[in-house]
């Protein structure tokens, strides 16, 4: 099961992709498995050596009692010292941003964040990539009509 991100693809330019786990409450996880999280304005930022994923909505649990959580509250990512060293170097010398792409549950059952270091578009580069994605459209179309 994976939750992507669509909206990101059209607002950014992804350079270099991580995958980082979460830490999540029970109630939490059991949101994502019902598919019930959005990504709207989510961000992920380093602070006192550690990072964390910021305005990701995970709806409340239907079933919970009193101990739900709460859907836009800060959550660590779970990455290697390396890895958020790389990222802390990239981040504040050559200005660009953590954006999350999607969120999948592995085989092992945990939750898993793709974390990518991306550089916003231009009005003119959005353009062009919907323009891209017309013609595909458009001769995936062709190629159905003609087979």
């Amino acid at each position: 099961m994976i939750i992507k991100n669509r909206k990101a693809s059209h607002e950014y330019f992804f350079l270099e992709e991580y995958e980082a786990g979460i830490a999540l409450k029970g109630t939490e996880i059991k949101s994502i498995r019902a598919g019930k999280v959005n990504f709207k304005d989510s961000y992920a930022k380093l602070e006192n050596d550690g990072m964390w994923l910021y305005n990701l909505h995970i709806s409340p649990y239907e079933h919970a009692t009193h101990f739900n959580h709460d859907p836009e509250r800060k959550r660590k990512l779970l990455l290697t010292k390396r890895e958020i060293h790389k990222l802390k170097k990239k981040v504040e010398e050559q200005g660009y941003t953590l954006i999350p792409k999607n969120l999948y549950i592995n085989k092992k059952g945990l939750a898993k964040l793709t974390l990518a270091l991306s550089k916003g578009k231009k009005d003119y580069d959005k353009r062009d990539s919907i323009k891209k994605k017309d013609e595909e459209r458009i001769n995936s179309r062709r190629l159905k009509e003609l087979q």
